[in-house]
């Protein structure tokens, strides 16, 4: 369970937030490895220095260090990058009102913290021990002796208690409904420990994690602010992690510095990483004004979303003289889930029927060969790149899962092969084939062609579909799919905005479809209910087609409740099924492979972890190489 940011796209805030948190440990794993994982027993508890979902945890209790840092990379520099995908006017990510910076969530840690070569594995960071009984209806975490806010005050049991009781109150609505699903409150023993109950009824995965998970705000920064909670500010509560506020310019630059006096310089968990003085994020108006500040100097390191920059402006002369270099390098992560979201509360879109029709009229092939340069590959499964996307007809052990709720599911989930688009012609935007399946899509849903050629309904009302965006880079691509719409007789437009009416209008449910991401997780739990729960459909910030669905919240409810790995991925596979048959989103497209572009001064290991790409965590700055930049002019 994430309490997550409200503003940024998906896709940058897994890569900015690496405190994400993996899902908790299954008991009988643990009982088996015994002290092979530091477990010990004390007064009926189990204790221990991390949790593991389904197996053995990969660091023991004395490891000295992440195995893919390098624990003896220097500190020092800055590392900059830019933003150009909407501005800010806040620096508090838990809550919906303003638009929150990209770094805003850098100051906070939480008591566990997962890593970047594990699926479902997390550590203590703030907490010292994790201590719970066999039926893991409570935990007692111990904060480590020494950790401190930045201000240099302790860390304390009632900060813990106050993070969690404000956010569970006050924090983002769609996490104050799921949040007391699984924690039935906490309370706190002494200075340096908490004890958090569960609630009966919540599943056993999941428990551990959806506590220890909590981002730790100071309670006397709260208090000495003078605002609720969910008011925005410039001035950010106080955490306990290595960056603090440095210098802020609302809608144009945000720097962040290291805490000199930082409590945990000397983790384990911590060494190798953390290595950059400061880190300055620069923000642009668009994608191409952005760019050209990287090969002007204004800033350094570059992860590269456009496919056109990528295939055709690396030319610049700064490449050529070896100041710049450019590099591919290989990402194991599930999709981002980047789709064209269909709002599910306009009536227009009700029909299933409706939303297939437009999803056939998305040619990607024609796309990724004439725009891309073939270098995308389409989402097709919520959890594409993975071994979790379902596959052909459903197993019988999905039929087991899916059965019981026929009634409430489309009944191609059980008659078809899992939906995925058709091939589209990749040598014209209109495939011809898919306009007439289309066409015929929209005539069962009773949006017929009148004489004008245009679509409508019995009552005469026009089908109409605007495509809302703020990015010019994305006109070439939503321009195609504009005529194709128009060619079959839906009435489809663009309508570019800027970026901070972009973000007000999805808030407030004013879209017919927009760009947005769904994130999934290797380990999916109770956050799956506030991106496809109906208790989040009423907000457009996780659910953004605004699902409300039966079938599809009984789903989840198994999928949170899976107790085996084999049982996660047959639900997980079954859940997918389901969600492509309802036709929420179009997919747009992934890219296997993270395009970056940087400065010759920074440095990364030389095996990377699957699951992130780390600039902001685990890379460093050869001091040597940017000395010689700098006496260059390079930046």
């Amino acid at each position: 369970m994430h309490n997550r940011p409200a503003t940024a796209t998906r896709a940058m805030r897994a890569t900015v937030m690496p405190r994400a948190m993996a899902a908790p440990l299954m008991l009988a794993a643990l009982i088996w490895a015994g002290t092979a994982l530091g477990l010990r027993a004390q007064d009926d508890l189990i204790v221990t220095h991390g949790v593991s979902t389904f197996g053995e945890l990969t660091y023991p209790a004395d490891y000295p260090h992440l195995n893919y840092v390098n624990p003896d990379a220097p500190q020092g520099g800055e590392m900059s990058f830019s933003w150009s995908s909407g501005s800010f006017d806040s620096l508090h990510p838990y809550t919906n009102i303003g638009n929150a910076a990209v770094l805003s969530s850098f100051f906070f840690e939480s008591l566990l913290e997962s890593t970047a070569d594990t699926i479902g594995e997390s550590y203590g960071l703030l907490a010292e021990t994790i201590a719970y009984p066999e039926d893991r209806s409570y935990v007692i975490f111990t904060i480590r002796e020494g950790a401190m806010f930045s201000d240099g005050t302790p860390v304390t049991a009632d900060d813990v208690l106050f993070s969690y009781e404000i956010q569970r109150d006050e924090g983002l609505p769609s996490f104050r409904a799921s949040l007391p699903m699984t924690v039935a409150g906490a309370q706190t023993l002494d200075d340096r420990r908490i004890r958090f109950d569960f609630n009966p009824d919540a599943p056993l995965r999941g428990r551990i994690e959806a506590a220890g998970g909590l981002p730790v705000f100071s309670r006397a920064s709260h208090e000495a602010s003078g605002l609720a909670f969910n008011e925005s500010r410039l001035v950010p509560l106080v955490g306990s992690a290595p960056y603090v506020l440095d210098e802020v310019v609302p809608g144009q630059r945000v720097v962040i510095a290291r805490n000199r006096d930082y409590w945990g310089n000397d983790m384990p968990i911590n060494r190798g990483r953390h290595n950059f003085d400061s880190i300055r994020v620069e923000y642009y108006g668009d994608a191409i004004a952005a760019f050209e500040g990287f090969t002007a100097g204004n800033y350094t390191f570059r992860q590269e979303s456009s496919s056109a920059t990528w295939a055709t402006a690396y030319d610049f002369p700064k490449l050529d003289q070896g100041i710049v270099l450019r590099e591919e390098l290989p990402d194991g992560t599930i999709s981002s889930g980047q789709s064209f979201m269909i709002n599910l509360r306009e009536d227009r879109f009700s029909d299933p029927r409706v939303r297939e029709a437009l999803t056939l009229m998305f040619n990607f092939e024609w796309t990724n060969a004439t725009l891309f340069y073939g270098l995308y590959r389409q989402n097709i499964s919520f959890w594409e790149n993975t071994e979790l996307a379902a596959t052909g007809m459903p197993s019988e052990a999905e039929l087991a899962i899916l059965e019981p709720l026929r009634d409430l599911l489309p009944e191609r989930v059980f008659t078809e092969e899992v939906f995925s688009v058709p091939p589209s012609d990749p040598e014209r935007t209109l495939d011809r084939r898919q306009a007439r399946r289309a066409g015929n899509l929209l005539d069962e849903a009773g949006w017929e062609v009148d004489s004008d050629g245009m679509r409508r309904n019995a009552a005469g009302e026009l089908l109409t579909v605007e495509f809302l965006n703020a990015s010019p880079l994305f006109d070439r691509i939503i321009n195609p799919y504009v005529e194709n719409l128009r060619a079959i007789g839906v009435d489809a437009s663009l309508n570019r905005v800027d970026p901070a009416q972009l973000s007000q209008r999805q808030r407030d449910q004013d879209f017919d479809i927009v760009t947005d991401h769904f994130p999934m997780g290797y380990e999916p739990g109770s956050g799956l209910r506030q991106y496809f729960g109906t208790l989040g459909a009423d907000e457009a910030l996780f659910n953004v087609p605004g699902l409300a669905d039966e079938g599809v919240d009984q789903l989840l409810e198994i999928v949170i409740g899976a107790e085996t790995q084999a049982e996660l991925n047959v639900a997980v596979s079954a859940l997918d099924r389901v969600l492509r048959a309802k036709m929420i989103r179009i997919g747009q497209w992934y890219n296997p492979n993270h395009w970056v572009s940087y400065y010759d001064m920074y440095r990364y290991p030389e095996t990377l972890p699957p699951f992130a790409l780390g600039f902001l965590d685990f890379w460093w700055i050869d001091p040597e190489a940017e000395a010689a930049l700098r006496a260059q002019g390079a930046f």
